[in-house]
């Protein structure tokens, strides 16, 4: 039974004639589990909060969305809050009280819940999360990922029919992240909700899902099995390989046919019959990226700080050398202090013991935060650009290297997340800094555009410039960073090359090096196991 049907849906956004969605048309089961993925800036948020009155964008709009076997402009509000959930982006943005207890009561003192249901659903969902072992604490507390969490259980003691999920791990660490969507996978399983979700991390959601959808351009081009949705391999082009979870990126990037493995377990079993059919003996990649030697541009020793008085050290004796035109990868979980070592490198904390040095010779540090939108204030993306120089070449230069060309007379509130950061990189880089300083830069991107980012950040450091990234992502940090640091306890405990790196942990590790550990050696993305297959096989 279909519990959402979106009949030839097509929606722009105001004062432009440009239709993000074109003739929608499609039906979620009740019960089902269905992703949705795509380019950034294809259309996939803004049909996802088509599936909610609260959430609809103002714009022009046809096309009929029916909830339940009715109109869903029909269903009133109060049905809508308690049947459809939604998880954002970003934890912060959904947290409206002090205490984690009140956070989790707040839904159901607004639709008029009798207290001992209260208490009862609060306590069964506290239970069903974990949250009962930080019931009473304050909700600034919390990591990112207890905030996410935290917000997928306000969502569910709701007992809503349908939850939907926008890109719900994007500012999460991957342990926290795998937490998060293995809660999302018992709701889905255990308690029969439909699940309509948005997710980078196709990985995990790509195995999961019980059909997938795939959007260009503000259209469904294929809807499918997550193992059959590119039968047609003529809509499978190289940058829409990128989209893909790793197993299917080895599948396709091998010129293999037919069901693809989906999952690590299936990738690692198709990987073994794909080694033994094809007599492949050499099973050691050896292209290990170099380091990058030369003057320090950023050192801190032994640097302590905490941001009150009396309260808990976040920086505990930090220790770090990034040498000029390297591109230095600081990854580490939720709440670790990451963002705090960046800042504290940039100069926006204080430490109260040890010294930070940046080689002011080189040029100033700009910092990007993990927000892209605390960088906006103008009406257009072109007045945000031109609010950093009045400069059109330079604008015009920068606008194409960060392929924001197409967005410049839109508002910055207006285009995907992935965009926002490009925009706010623009910035970053009209700035004039020579060390950049980018909290989550990756955050709401999609693998095409980050390949994109990439070849960026490549030629900024060839340039001369030296880049900090703190990042959550551990695909990008493998294939694209000269050096990776492991943040842990207040300190960076360990660094190196990313293939020696990534190869040797277990946890904080790649899809590529899980799906190939035991199986090769040093492979520790789709680009290391294809060269190494192909090499072979030639």
């Amino acid at each position: 039974m279909a519990i959402f049907e979106i009949k030839n849906l097509n929606f722009s956004y105001p004062q432009t004639e440009k239709q993000v969605l074109k003739n929608i048309n499609l039906t979620v089961n009740e019960g089902e589990f269905l992703l949705i993925f795509g380019k950034s800036g294809s259309g996939k948020t803004t049909l996802l909060n088509h599936f909610k009155t609260v959430m609809t964008p103002h714009g022009k709009r046809d096309g009929q969305i029916i909830y339940d076997g009715r109109p869903l402009a029909d269903v009133s509000d109060r049905v809508q809050a308690a049947e459809i959930g939604y998880v954002l982006q970003n934890p912060d943005r959904q947290l409206v009280t002090d205490k984690v207890w009140h956070e989790l009561a707040f839904g159901l003192e607004n639709t008029g819940i009798e207290q001992s249901e209260m208490h009862r659903r609060v306590a069964e969902t506290a239970n069903f999360f974990g949250i009962d072992k930080w019931y009473d604490r304050d909700v600034s507390t919390l990591s990112g990922g207890q905030k996410q969490l935290l917000n997928l259980a306000c969502v569910m003691v709701m007992q809503p029919k349908v939850l939907i999920l926008d890109e719900p791990t994007s500012q999460l660490d991957p342990i926290a992240a795998t937490d998060f969507l293995n809660a999302v996978y018992r709701i889905n399983s255990e308690l029969g909700t439909t699940v309509i979700i948005i997710e980078q991390r196709t990985e995990s959601a790509f195995s999961q899902a019980d059909r997938v959808v795939f959007m260009a351009d503000g259209e469904i081009v294929s809807v499918n099995r997550p193992e059959k949705i590119f039968e047609d391999i003529s809509k499978l082009d190289a940058d829409t390989v990128k989209l893909l979870p790793t197993p299917m990126q080895v599948f396709y990037g091998l010129k293999q046919k037919g069901a693809a493995p989906v999952s690590i377990k299936k990738g690692r079993n198709w990987l073994l019959d794909y080694i033994s059919e094809n007599n492949i003996s050499v099973t050691e990649y050896k292209r290990e990226k170099p380091a990058v030697a030369g003057r320090t541009a950023i050192q801190l020793k032994d640097v302590w700080y905490r941001y009150e008085k009396d309260g808990e050290d976040v920086l505990k004796g930090a220790d770090i050398a990034i040498p000029q035109g390297c591109l230095y990868a600081i990854i580490g979980g939720n709440g670790s202090g990451k963002s705090t070592l960046i800042k504290t490198i940039c100069g926006i904390n204080r430490p109260y013991m040890g010294k930070v040095i940046v080689d002011k010779s080189l040029g100033k540090a700009a910092y990007l935060p993990q927000e892209a939108t605390l960088l906006f204030s103008r009406e257009t993306v072109l007045e945000e650009l031109q609010e950093m120089t009045a400069d059109k070449n330079l604008i015009a230069e920068t606008a194409a290297l960060c392929n924001i060309n197409g967005l410049l007379d839109s508002h910055p509130y207006d285009i995907s997340a992935g965009q926002q950061q490009c925009v706010a990189l623009a910035k970053v880089l009209l700035s004039g800094a020579e060390i950049l300083l980018l909290d989550e830069v990756t955050k709401g991107m999609d693998g095409i555009f980050k390949s994109q980012l990439a070849d960026l950040l490549k030629k900024l450091c060839e340039k001369g410039k030296t880049i900090v990234i703190v990042s959550h992502d551990i695909e990008f940090c493998s294939e694209y960073a000269d050096m990776v640091g492991m943040f842990f306890n207040g300190t960076i405990v360990s660094q190196d090359v990313p293939q020696r790196f990534f190869a040797q942990n277990s946890f904080y590790t790649t899809a590529g090096a899980r799906m190939s550990k035991g199986i090769l050696k040093n492979t520790v993305n789709a680009k290391d196991i294809i060269y190494l297959c192909k090499a072979e096989t030639k």
